[in-house]
């Protein structure tokens, strides 16, 4: 499993709001087009908005890249903020299961 990581830093959480809105509706609609298995968007407190993408493997995380630069270049035409990304292969991974035990008749 690989991953990609954003991590940026706006100067209000109300931008950061809007920033994950946006970043929300355009890669939300990306996920069957480039396979994804997971996309998880977290706001902090302070303003920060983290991105983090899951890939089953290393052609569809390259295949999403391509789309990405274009991607990141529209969001820093449209907000200001501090970046950081990064690319990488998961060393421990948990989630558990999203459904319930319990059949209610």
């Amino acid at each position: 499993m690989y991953a990609k990581v954003y991590q940026y830093r706006f100067a209000s959480i109300d931008e950061a709001k809007v920033a994950a809105s946006y970043c929300s509706e355009n890669l939300g609609a990306k996920i069957a087009e480039y396979r994804i298995q997971s996309l998880n968007i977290t706001i902090g407190k302070e303003g920060d908005l983290s991105i983090l993408m899951k890939f089953e493997d290393i052609n569809t995380l390259k295949k999403y890249e391509g789309f990405a630069e274009a991607f990141i270049k529209q969001l820093k035409n449209t907000f200001a903020f501090k970046e950081n990304q990064y690319a990488g292969v998961f060393v421990y991974n948990y989630e558990g299961e999203a459904s319930s035990k319990e059949i209610k008749v």
